[in-house]
C-alpha cells in the first residue's frame, strides 16, 4: 500500500515540496484554536474568543482565492513569501497587543487570515512538474489528502503544548516563525521558482468562470457542512457519556478513518472518469454518517466514526483531480483555493447549523445534520452530472497545456533517471 507513497517521496524535491508545505500551513491549521486560548488567557469571554476567530476564518476564506490568482498572474514566491511575512507580522502584532484595543485586535487577526498564503493549492499545481510517471499525480493528491488530516490532527495537540510549555502568546508567536520557515523552504524551492501558470484570458471571474468548477464547489460546500456539523454534534453525545475523552476519541476516529480511507485509495491506481468516481464516494460517504444517530455507547461510536471518515479523504483526492481538469487555462492555483475556501466555508455553516439543532433536539438529531449534507451533496452531483462531466473544450486544454508546461524539463531541477 505505501509503494506508491515512497516512490513519490523518493522523488526529487517531493518530500521536501510536501513536508514545507504542511509546516507552512501550521499557523492556519492551528489558528481557531490558539486564538481562544490567548484570548482567555488574556482574561476575554468566549464571546470574544469566538468573534476573533470567526474573524480570522472569514478573512482566510476571502484571501485564498486572490491571493491563489496573483500566484497564477506573477508566480509563487513572489507572492507566497510577502503574504507569509504579512500574516506572522499581523500575528504577532496580535499576540504583542493583547485584546486590550479590540479595533486592533480584530484588525490584526483579519489580516492574518487575508494574507495566509496559499499553500495548499500552490502544492497542488506543482505536483504535475515535479512528478513525472503516469498516475502519480494521482497518488499525490491522495498522499496530500491524507497529510491534511495528519496537520489538524497534531496541530491542535501541538498548540496545548505550546501553551503548556511556555504561553498562550508565545504559542501564537512560535507557530507562526515555524510556519514562515515552511513556507519559505517551499517558496525557494527549484520547482516553485520555475514554475508558471498557463497563459490565461483576462476574465473578471477568473476560474469560477467554469461551470463544472462551480458544480463541484456547490458539492463540497455540503461536504463541508458535514464535517463542521459533526464536530459539534460529538460534543453533545460526550457530554452526557464522558466529556472530553469521549470526544477526543469520537474526532481521533473521523481522522483515522480519513487517514485509512485516504491511504487506500491512493495505493491503487484508479480509471474511468473521475467524475463518476466522486458521485460513489460521496454517496458512500453520506451512507457512513447515517448509523452515527445510532448513538450507541461510546467505544462502538468511535468505531462509527471511523467508518463516517473513510470516504472523506478520497472523495478530497478525487475532487482535487477534478478540479485540475475544469480549472481554466492560467487558474489553477486560483481553482484549488477555491475549494480549499468553500469546503472551510461549509465547515463553519455546519457548526453554527449543529448547534440549534442538537439544543433542540439532542446528538441523535445533531447527527442527522451531517447524514443529511451528505446527501444534498450527493443531490448536486447528480442533478448536475451532465454539467460536471460535459466536455469543456478550455478546461481540457488548460489542463494539458498546463500539464505539458509544467512537465517541461527545467536545467535547475530535471532529473535524468525519471520516466
Amino acid at each position: 500500500m505505501a509503494t506508491g507513497y515512497l516512490e513519490i517521496l523518493r522523488t526529487r524535491h517531493a518530500a521536501r515540496l510536501l513536508v514545507g508545505t504542511l509546516v507552512g500551513r501550521l499557523p492556519n491549521a492551528t489558528a481557531p484554536i490558539a486564538i481562544v486560548l490567548f484570548v482567555r488567557a488574556e482574561g476575554g469571554s468566549y464571546s470574544l474568543a469566538g468573534a476573533l476567530a470567526a474573524v480570522y476564518g472569514v478573512a482566510n476564506a476571502v484571501g485564498q482565492p486572490l491571493l491563489g490568482r496573483l500566484v497564477d498572474l506573477y508566480g509563487q514566491p513572489r507572492v507566497q513569501l510577502p503574504a507569509v511575512l504579512a500574516s506572522a507580522a499581523a500575528m504577532a502584532v496580535f499576540a504583542f497587543a493583547g485584546t486590550g484595543p479590540l479595533v486592533l485586535a480584530h484588525a490584526a487577526v483579519a489580516a492574518a487570515g487575508l494574507f495566509t498564503p496559499p499553500l495548499e493549492g500552490g502544492l497542488r499545481a506543482l505536483w504535475p512538474s515535479v512528478l513525472r510517471k503516469d498516475g502519480q499525480v494521482h497518488t499525490a493528491y491522495a498522499m496530500d489528502a491524507v497529510a491534511q488530516e495528519v496537520l489538524f490532527t497534531v496541530g491542535p495537540l501541538l498548540v496545548t503544548v505550546c501553551v503548556a510549555l511556555w504561553s498562550a502568546p508565545a504559542a501564537l508567536v512560535v507557530l507562526n516563525v515555524v510556519g514562515v520557515l515552511g513556507a519559505l523552504s517551499v517558496a525557494v524551492s527549484a520547482p516553485s521558482r520555475a514554475w508558471r501558470s498557463a497563459p490565461r484570458e483576462a476574465h473578471w471571474l477568473g476560474a469560477l468562470r467554469s461551470p463544472g468548477l462551480l458544480v463541484l464547489l456547490g458539492a463540497f460546500l455540503f461536504v463541508g457542512v458535514a464535517l463542521g456539523s459533526i464536530t459539534v454534534a460529538a460534543v453533545s453525545y460526550a457530554d452526557d457519556r464522558g466529556g472530553d475523552v469521549v470526544y477526543g476519541w469520537l474526532m481521533a476516529g473521523v481522522g483515522l478513518g480519513a487517514l485509512v480511507g485516504g491511504a487506500v485509495y491512493g495505493a491503487r491506481r484508479w480509471t474511468g472518469v473521475p467524475e463518476r468516481r466522486l458521485r460513489v464516494l460521496v454517496a458512500l460517504l453520506a451512507v457512513g454518517y447515517v448509523p452515527l444517530m445510532l448513538i450507541p455507547g461510546p467505544v462502538a461510536m468511535t468505531v462509527l466514526t471511523a467508518v463516517a471518515g473513510l470516504f472523506l479523504a478520497p472523495a478530497l483526492a478525487c475532487a482535487f483531480v477534478i478540479v485540475d481538469r475544469h480549472a481554466p487555462a492560467g487558474t489553477v492555483t486560483e481553482a484549488f483555493s477555491w475549494l480549499v475556501t468553500t469546503f472551510t466555508v461549509g465547515a463553519s455553516v455546519g457548526t453554527g447549523l449543529a448547534g440549534p439543532v442538537v439544543e433542540w433536539g439532542g446528538a441523535r438529531w445533531g447527527f442527522a445534520v451531517p447524514a443529511v449534507s451528505g446527501a444534498v451533496s450527493l443531490l448536486v452531483l447528480v442533478a448536475m452530472g451532465r454539467v460536471l462531466a460535459a466536455p469543456v473544450r478550455e478546461a481540457v486544454i488548460a489542463a494539458s497545456s498546463e500539464n505539458d508546461l509544467n512537465r517541461a524539463p527545467d536545467p535547475r531541477f530535471s532529473s535524468g533517471d525519471r520516466a
